[in-house]
């Protein structure tokens, strides 16, 4: 396929051959290697000066970064989060019931109860949340320049630099002082842990920010589904219909990148060194000989197995929490508002495509 830069990346789209490629130490995540096929000219600027992160790397040096970081996203550790996310799920249920009606669903729980997760297991203040958001924009989207886009990183660095010396004076029970911790002890530099931080935080909104929205809209497309949803109490059923839904709408539209550092033959062709490769998940996800009926939305599917958080030793790191905010969300609102619905025609609901996940602008919505 060709891209942006005129470049012609392979372009992969089975289940299977993402299972196989994404674990072969043949491609590389560097994305400093020329080839690597970028997603936005923003992007490929900005990757000439981002230094070190398990995000670019390949092992062993991604192997001892991603150690860094671990900790506070095992899957224990999110677990004592649940009581805490579902006080922050309730309260913004509680501010939009008795608020006005019509609601926008993702100005009043879409954005807020992710930025206001990752805040806290961060250990960065809420009220900066604008700045946070804002200039997360500007690093992803598609319209911005080379130099929007670094200066946008630069400042998130600098604010999140900051941060990170005031927890190495004062730490707390929060991510940023145990990268601080790692600092002192000389495990890793203070670079590393203030972009580490950055790549948490735009992460760690955006997409779950995207999936509330377009999870419920599907459910409201598909009322059979909706029903399972809103008459059930059962964790487990919860938990397979947030995968189900990952699985589904798979929201990171832009595709997991790698190039070849050798070549690699699969499915009759030849990937030669020096290749990009791009991995569509959407495609994956709605592979026919992995998901049979795979435009069906099936709440009841074994969907563990999709691609939404890609697959192999760079897959998501935060996708424990990514579903533990999911499943609190998807099992609270529809039966706390069980006579949730639309409040304009299906076709007004406005989609956007600026970042990595694509979302909704808006979803109003009244009961």
């Amino acid at each position: 396929m060709r891209i942006w830069d005129g470049s012609t990346p392979w372009l992969v789209t089975r289940h299977a051959d993402h299972r196989a490629l994404l674990t072969d130490p043949r491609l590389s995540i560097d994305e400093k290697l020329p080839g690597f096929p970028h997603m936005t000219r923003g992007r490929a600027e900005v990757a000439k000066t981002t230094p070190k992160l398990i995000t670019n790397t390949d092992a062993p040096e991604h192997t001892r970064l991603r150690r860094m970081v671990n900790g506070p996203f095992m899957v224990k550790r999110i677990e004592a989060m649940r009581p805490a996310i579902q006080k922050i799920v309730d309260e913004r249920i509680d501010a939009m019931l008795a608020g006005p009606n019509p609601v926008d669903l993702v100005t009043a729980l879409a954005l807020p109860v992710p930025t206001l997760v990752i805040c806290e297991l961060l250990g960065v203040p809420y009220e900066d949340h604008g700045f946070f958001q804002r200039n997360s924009n500007l690093v992803l989207s598609h319209e911005s320049s080379g130099e929007e886009a670094r200066e946008a990183s630069v400042a998130l660095a600098v604010h999140l630099g900051g941060l990170l010396a005031e927890k190495m004076a004062e730490p707390a029970d929060d991510m940023i002082s145990e990268l601080a911790a790692r600092v002192r002890a000389g495990e890793m530099t203070g670079e590393e842990a203030v972009t580490m931080s950055v790549a948490v935080l735009i992460a760690g909104h955006e997409t779950s920010a995207s999936m509330i929205p377009l999870g419920t809209l599907a459910l409201l497309r598909n009322p059979g589904q909706l029903a399972v949803l809103r008459g059930t109490g059962d964790p487990k059923v919860v938990a397979g219909a947030v995968e189900e839904l990952l699985r589904y709408l798979t929201i990171v539209h832009t595709g997991v990148r790698r190039i070849a550092t050798e070549d690699i033959e699969i499915g009759g062709q030849v990937i030669r060194a020096g290749d990009g490769v791009i991995f569509d998940l959407s495609a994956a996800n709605w592979d026919e000989l992995a998901f049979p009926e795979p435009e069906r939305l099936d709440l009841a599917r074994p969907a563990r197995r999709h691609q939404a958080f890609g697959y192999g030793p760079h897959q998501c790191l935060g996708q424990s929490l990514a579903r533990v905010e999911l499943q609190v969300v998807y099992g609270t609102l529809y039966r706390r508002v069980p006579t949730l619905r639309l409040a304009v025609p299906d076709d007004e609901v406005e989609f956007a495509f600026e970042g990595v996940a694509y979302s909704l602008r808006s979803l109003p919505v009244t009961w």
